[in-house]
């Protein structure tokens, strides 16, 4: 198969497509034709060697964690699914190894769940990491009827998908982002305020209460969170650990079939949207990950390994 794959850790420049085998069928898996594959800083700071002090991995490395597939093959006892049967899944495994940016991968049936017939296959690639990312800290958070909730980062690509989810869960959603991503905020029906110094003044204005929890998906705002948060509120994180020093939730998003599949179906029926930014080929995911490093991507990259997609 084709893939794209790392022998070493470091810089875009250690990237390279090649030929490599076809990976086995285990028991409990699934072998995907890939269509789509999103892309997540995630995998490039797994590619610069930053998070082996918490996962094993084994060379060479083919990255990605997020794929839209059809299933090719079934290992033993994966009554779940059959050939030819359309998936998408947060495929990430207990090491790093055998990625997603590949013609071929294998998946975990306890990751993976069905493509709506609606759902782009675009949609549905980028839609794994971010859309659980954004599930679970709202489920951490016990999101619903009645809280004000406070996003930071609510225009990037997991904050996209928490304003939307929070909103259908009955809260009403206040959102840190750029003036340029306010109008945009306004659509999903965040009220938008900037990030910045005197964040916490302008929260307050429109909370002067406080609020009852705040999802953080940027990181360097304990202090701004820490100080609209009304009394017996919740906070979370997603990249800054410290929270839980404080009665926070440190979130680290799981593979989970059920809550992916219900993502799936809302995105399927229109009920929740994923902004796609650009798509490139198998051969450019050095470039998809150059422009994913600049920051500030207004949506999510995808791979387009399969012209079927």
């Amino acid at each position: 198969m084709r893939a794209v794959a790392y022998d070493e850790y470091g810089r875009l420049d250690v990237l390279t497509t090649r030929e490599l085998p076809d990976p086995k069928v285990g028991p409990g898996e699934l072998l995907v034709e890939v269509r789509t594959a999103g892309v997540n800083p995630v995998d490039w700071k797994l590619m610069s060697g930053g998070l082996d002090a918490m996962m094993e991995a084994t060379f060479p490395i083919v990255p990605g964690w997020d794929v839209a597939g059809v299933v090719r093959a079934t290992g033993p006892d994966t009554p779940e699914f059959e050939v030819g049967d359309e998936i998408l899944a947060y495929a990430r495994k207990d090491w790093v190894h055998g990625g997603t940016f590949a013609e071929l991968v294998t998946v975990p049936v306890r990751a993976a769940a069905r493509k709506p017939t609606d759902l782009p296959w675009n949609v549905a690639g980028a839609l794994p990491l971010t859309g659980l990312t954004a599930l679970r800290t709202l489920r951490a958070l016990r999101v619903g009827e009645g809280d004000t909730l406070l996003i930071h980062g609510a225009a990037g690509g997991v904050g996209r998908i928490a304003v939307q989810l929070a909103r259908l869960l009955g809260a009403t959603v206040i959102g840190t982002a750029s003036t340029t991503n306010h109008d945009r905020l306004l659509g999903l029906g965040a009220t938008p305020v900037t990030y910045g110094e005197g964040l916490a003044d302008r929260v307050r204005e429109l909370a002067p209460d406080g609020v009852s929890a705040v999802a953080d998906f940027v990181g360097g705002n304990l202090d701004d969170t820490l100080a609209v948060l009304a009394d017996g509120g919740r906070h979370a994180s997603v990249a800054d650990p410290s929270v839980e020093q404080h009665g926070g939730h440190w979130i680290w998003v799981r593979p989970d079939a059920a809550e992916l599949q219900w993502l799936a179906d809302l995105a399927g029926h229109g009920e929740l949207t994923v902004d796609i930014a650009g798509t490139y080929e198998l051969d450019q995911v050095a470039e998809a990950f150059a422009r994913s490093q600049e920051g500030h991507v207004a949506g999510k990259l995808v791979i387009v390994v399969s012209e079927d997609s």
